[in-house]
């Protein structure tokens, strides 16, 4: 009981921070008469990911290596089958023809990446799977395109911004709430990853398995309430762009940033899960093309979801059972 208290108090800290850090920032920007462009190039789209990269970051630290991996693993995987499940039973995702080929396969080849990357001793033949700091580097790399990539479409679309912030507060005040936004984030992904390990020890399970469903559902949150707002007011192209440049995020940057820091550990039954991401992805791709052209209906959104029940049930189970 103590664990899951732990957690549920980390995720609120975690995301309450997330907020408090993102709003801070697109203050300052302002105040600096930073276009909003920029602010939702910057702050906004890394607010959605803070919660993977703290909790990542600070199980990385921590040693605790299949929680960093496995979060952002299931974090993806709740992306495209939960969040864009329950999103587009509430309203059918139609999406631009440049999110269809270009942003959508990039998450693929993310995905695709990351998989080749964790497999160091199927390709390489060595003793151990680890994302060390040059696959960090290589990470960031396709991160930085990604971002340069943005900013191009951004300036064909100039509405491309409009869902940052608006506050303006005082200097002090922004220094001060992103001191506090900082300290919550930090304080959060410590009570995140200590519980998640207390309570896969105390139910005799693999910490893989707690960071594939709790923690990644719980990061993913953000994504979740911003992604279902968005269906709610006809905004199909915001749903699923988000959870697409979600989950570019947390491959490219979160996890490139937590190898940096500290080479992860890959467990052996990260393969199965590598696997799920890269046919999520690919089943959305595919699904732009099925039904209505470039439009996620509400009967592929309900396969997500069943797909998405399926997954979590095989992984609690086979969890239970090894």
């Amino acid at each position: 009981m103590l664990n899951c208290i732990l957690i549920v108090i980390g995720f609120v800290f975690v995301i309450k921070g997330a907020d408090l850090l993102v709003t801070a920032a697109s203050s300052l920007a302002r105040r600096l008469g930073v276009s909003d462009l920029v602010i939702g190039l910057t702050a906004v789209a890394f607010g959605t990911s803070l919660p993977e990269l703290f909790v990542s970051l600070t199980a990385g630290i921590e040693g605790a290596g299949d929680i960093a991996m496995s979060n952002i693993l299931g974090s993806n995987i709740a992306n495209i089958l939960l969040i864009l499940g329950v999103s587009g039973i509430i309203f059918p995702l139609a999406v631009t023809r440049s999110t269809v080929w270009k942003e959508i396969p990039l998450s693929l080849l993310a995905a695709i990446l990351l998989g080749l990357l964790v497999n160091d001793r199927l390709i390489d033949g060595r003793p151990d799977n680890v994302l060390t700091r040059i696959d960090g580097l290589v990470l960031l790399c396709f991160f930085a395109v990604f971002i340069y990539y943005s900013v191009g479409i951004a300036i064909q679309e100039p509405d491309f911004a409009a869902e940052a912030p608006a506050r303006q507060w005082t200097t002090k005040r922004v220094l001060y709430m992103m001191a506090l936004g900082l300290a919550a984030l930090i304080l959060g992904g410590k009570l995140v990853v200590d519980g998640a390990v207390g309570l896969a020890a105390t139910l005799g399970i693999s910490q893989r398995v707690i960071g594939l469903t709790v923690v990644a559902v719980g990061t993913s949150l953000p994504e979740l309430a911003t992604s279902a707002v968005a269906a709610f007011r006809k905004k199909p192209e915001l749903a699923i762009g988000n959870v697409v440049g979600s989950n570019i995020f947390n491959i490219f940057f979160v996890l490139g940033v937590s190898a940096m820091v500290r080479p992860v550990a890959v467990g052996p039954g990260t393969n199965p899960d590598v696997t799920v991401v890269i046919l999520a992805s690919a089943m959305l791709f595919v699904f732009m093309f099925t039904g209505r052209k470039h439009k996620l209906d509400r009967w592929e959104a309900a396969l997500f979801g069943a797909g998405y029940a399926v997954y979590i049930a095989f992984t609690i189970l086979n969890g239970m059972q090894s």
